[in-house]
């Protein structure tokens, strides 16, 4: 079993860099709309508290989690939003200290986790791992729609590898959630990363391929920007077909981005 420690130490820096940026913030910057239709960067901000405090809910009390389902069942199409509108409702300096809690908390639980334990989720059960790989996908994100509403571009780091990692493996979700069969054979993956390193996935004799940075399969997979926009290329078919619909993230098919300078 692999040593779960470095994906809790990315999510960790991850954040950081995060609050570095928000700790800088005036109140009304607060306010400002992201890519988000209707959230402002303290929704964004609010949904990853709320996210880290469902995670550690899962982890350490499974009866309040399973009421938290509960909940999310009971609106499943509102949920999410709430918990943002909720978050997003407090002052900003509450809202900075909340997320900064949570987060600690959630770091303290994944490490005590006992190995190969597997903790219940609005989706499948994860295990400690994968649970940190997804919050540090969602913090990726979302700290890039707070960055947009801020004027700011972040600079891509090799903790990317956790996204695309999960990218790759989420394939046949991404063509589930769109009614579609899953292929059969293995698509080869190569990406480059920020230091120049090749993370590369599947077998080397492939017939569907796909190629490019790994910062563009990472905002591919997170629906952060439109193919059109992004240097990846696809051979075969079905690889083709899987750069239209990739998504790493849990939930129906997002809407993703339209492509710069279309209308709208």
């Amino acid at each position: 079993m692999a040593d779960p420690t470095p994906v809790f130490d990315d999510l960790r820096a991850e954040s950081d860099e995060l609050d570095l940026l928000m700790a800088e913030l005036e109140p009304e910057q607060w306010r400002l709309p992201t890519p988000a239709p209707g959230w402002t960067v303290a929704h964004q901000i609010a949904h990853l508290a709320w996210t880290d405090h469902s995670s550690v809910l899962a982890v350490t009390d499974h009866d309040a989690f399973a009421r938290e389902v509960e909940k999310a069942l009971a609106a499943p199409g509102d949920f999410v939003d709430n918990g943002a509108e909720e978050g997003a409702a407090k002052p900003p300096a509450e809202l900075l200290a909340h997320w900064r809690a949570g987060r600690e908390a959630l770091q303290d639980a994944l490490r005590a986790a006992p190995p190969g334990a597997r903790f219940p989720w609005y989706g499948p059960p994860m295990a400690a791992a994968s649970m940190a790989t997804a919050r540090l996908m969602e913090t990726w994100a979302h700290g890039l729609d707070v960055a947009d509403a801020l004027g700011v571009t972040p600079a891509p780091t090799d903790r990317l590898r956790h996204i695309a990692r999960l990218g790759v493996r989420t394939r046949d979700f991404a063509f589930g959630v769109h009614g579609l069969p899953a292929p059969f054979e293995e698509f080869r993956v190569e990406l480059t990363a920020p230091s120049g390193e090749v993370w590369t996935y599947g077998p080397e004799d492939a017939t569907d391929r796909v190629s490019g940075p790994a910062l563009d399969f990472c905002l591919l997979v997170t629906q952060r920007a439109h193919r059109a926009d992004l240097a990846l290329d696809a051979e075969g078919p079905d690889a083709d077909r899987w750069l239209d619909i990739a998504q790493a993230f849990a939930g129906p098919p997002g809407e993703g981005r339209s492509p710069k300078g279309a209308a709208g």
